[in-house]
């Protein structure tokens, strides 16, 4: 098993929130991350659409298995969405994480996240991570 993924499955094992959100994982490699989760009605906001928070959830739950793929632990310091359009229960999400630069101390990570088949995106994330010196214990 390649490093990128023992270190998703030590994340995911006290990752609550995650696995709350029943999301899977659909691909994986050093820097990119793809997750896909199926709306619920516990999900929706009183105009029932997703919630924005559950969107910003799963973003920054894709976002986390990319950067963290280097083996560093790197948690989110800023985050930032924009929502061009709302999902609906039964909806089908997925998260497209990729590092777009990475240094030393910070890394920057770009999230679209598509609904269903649709090839226009309903959500952009952009989060900013601190690479902490400490490593992950896989």
């Amino acid at each position: 098993m390649d490093k990128a993924k023992k270190i998703y499955e030590s994340m995911m094992e006290k990752d609550y929130c995650t696995q709350w959100l029943g999301s899977k994982l659909i691909s994986l490699e050093e820097g990119q991350c793809v997750l896909e989760m199926t709306i619920r009605k516990e999900m929706l906001n009183g105009f029932g659409t997703l919630h924005g928070g559950i969107a910003y959830t799963l973003a920054d739950s894709a976002l986390a298995f990319a950067v963290n793929s280097y083996g560093r632990v790197s948690p989110l310091i800023n985050g930032n969405m924009n929502y061009a359009k709302g999902a609906v229960e039964g909806d089908v999400l997925r998260a497209e994480a990729k590092v777009i630069s990475l240094g030393n101390k910070k890394a920057d990570i770009d999230v679209t996240i598509y609904c269903n088949d649709n090839i226009d995106p309903y959500y952009f994330f952009r989060g900013t991570v601190y690479r902490t010196s400490k490593e992950h214990n896989i």
